[in-house]
């Protein structure tokens, strides 16, 4: 959860607001100065991020103690405290921004994943994200979706193979494709294929893909792609993909398709509304 990675993206957030100081916690607060602080959720939202944000003081200035009140995962209502800060005033105030902003991206990511998780209570399909996310804040994120409820999709291009339309086009074939990645790439890695239409859906078949992308197909094209996929007797993963809504998601996990990836978990969340007042 914590790494090298995250690291270096909050001392360079870090570095992006202090620049030489905060002038004004210096200018204003005397340096003998300690304080209490509380960290308010002001809008409804799923908890995530408390481990990076305590982070952020850490990284900071040690001396800076972060007490979670609120488990991760937890939906909150406005008002309810979920973390106290307390230390030395003027890194308490220096660090607010930088480790606000992570905690909002964060728990508005978590809080959209439980949206679209709980639109598919009582299928078999559950929701994934892709790596459609901040520059840098992969990790992060993906660990925030999965808190809300959603699944990981791969994390990056080195940990599964996807063939989509531009490989196909640039290898010849879907067959060939997946011909190639079988013979070359990891034999512990899955195969999957990305398909607009059931005749590249037979074809994925016949080509033992490991797992099969339909790709911005109708319910009831996905319907038929799944009964065809369950008719070949073999151990074939389906995912649906491309610009599917959370309204649409009932109707598509009605098709019986085993996952649905879903951009928008990372992409598109609000950051959630969160405070940090000071009261001592």
């Amino acid at each position: 959860m914590l790494s090298s990675q995250v690291d270096a993206l909050i001392r360079l957030a870090l570095d992006e607001d202090l620049g030489t100081g905060d002038v004004t916690s210096v200018a204003t607060i005397g340096v003998d100065s300690h304080c209490e602080a509380r960290v308010l959720a002001k809008a409804e939202l799923v908890l995530a991020g408390m481990p990076y944000f305590s982070r952020v003081f850490e990284l900071l200035d040690p001396s800076v103690s972060v007490t979670q009140l609120v488990e991760e995962g937890t939906r909150v209502k406005p008002g309810t405290v979920v973390a106290t800060v307390g230390g030395p005033t003027r890194s308490v105030l220096s660090g607010e921004r930088t480790a606000l902003n992570i905690l909002q991206r964060l728990c508005g990511t978590a809080t959209t994943s439980r949206r679209y998780a709980d639109a598919l209570d009582g299928f078999h399909t559950k929701v994934t994200d892709t790596r459609k996310t901040t520059p840098g804040m992969r990790l992060m994120q993906k660990y925030a979706a999965r808190i809300g409820g959603a699944a990981n999709h791969r994390f990056g291009l080195d940990s599964g193979v996807l063939i989509k339309d531009n490989h196909i086009a640039a290898c010849g074939s879907l067959t060939k494709a997946v011909e190639r990645a079988r013979r070359l790439a990891p034999h512990l890695l899955k195969i999957e294929v990305e398909t607009t239409n059931l005749e590249e859906v037979d074809e994925a078949i016949a080509a033992d893909a490991d797992v099969i992308m339909l790709d911005n197909m109708s319910n009831e094209d996905m319907t038929e792609a799944v009964r065809r996929v369950k008719a070949s007797g073999r151990r074939i993963i389906t995912e649906a993909s491309g610009g599917i809504t959370i309204e649409r998601l009932p109707a598509v996990g009605a098709t019986g398709v085993d996952f649905v990836s879903v951009g928008a978990l990372t992409h598109s969340a609000l950051a959630s509304d969160i405070s940090l007042d000071i009261f001592t």
